[in-house]
């Protein structure tokens, strides 16, 4: 499985932006997709997740009511609506995706993409 995350950029606080990944390859299995982040000299943390069959979804604290994750199953691609940034969103923003689990702990996720930048100034 191969994961292409884009939509990145540059963006003052308080606008949007929205990331997309498409995931190619054996998708056929996909359990849920999601989204982790990392800010410089911070660790990894969870973002959101959507669950393929039904669409459930979970956020976390830090983003909720202002990110919303959702899916085309057709198009094997999430994406992200990031709204009302603030600077603590800058990081580089990592699709993932599980063929097994729905979850935030990012060790149930077995597919990575490379990442894609999103960078908030004040």
């Amino acid at each position: 499985v191969q994961l292409q995350a884009s939509g990145g950029g540059l963006v003052q606080a308080g606008g949007s932006l929205r990331l997309s990944c498409t995931a190619s390859g054996r998708t056929f299995s996909t359990a849920a997709m999601g989204w982790f982040r990392q800010a410089p000299g911070k660790e990894r943390e969870f973002v959101t997740v959507v669950r393929w069959s039904g669409g459930s979804t979970y956020y976390a604290d830090s983003v909720k009511g202002r990110f919303t994750i959702s899916r085309d199953n057709y198009k094997n691609t999430i994406y992200l609506q990031m709204n009302n940034l603030k600077p603590e969103d800058t990081a580089v923003y990592y699709c993932v995706m599980s063929a097994s689990s729905y979850s935030a702990r990012a060790s149930a996720y077995e597919y990575w993409g490379r990442g894609t930048l999103v960078t908030v100034s004040s």
